[in-house]
């Protein structure tokens, strides 16, 4: 009931939303986000499907390529930080 009063709409219309019945105004999105003390932020960035493409690329190796492959990255990582920690104790 105080939810509807604040956010300037009716009981009934807050129980659709709650119930999935209904759609909200992207206003009333922004006055109940803001009554729930959040803030809508929206930002456009590119689409990243590389982790696709990667997934994709290990359905065509065999078990053994797929284990190959993960060896390869885990020797990569494992390089990389044990010359950082080179790099912090010189």
């Amino acid at each position: 009931m105080e939810l509807a009063r604040l956010a300037d709409t009716t009981q009934s219309a807050i129980a659709r939303l709650e119930a999935g019945r209904t759609s909200p105004s992207f206003d009333l999105v922004l006055r109940l986000l803001k009554l729930c003390g959040f803030r809508l932020d929206v930002a456009l960035e590119p689409y990243d499907d590389s982790d696709v493409a990667q997934a994709q690329a290990n359905l065509c190796r065999t078990m053994e390529g797929r284990l190959d492959n993960m060896e390869s990255a885990l020797r990569f990582v494992f390089e990389g930080r044990k010359a950082v920690r080179e790099q912090r104790s010189a």
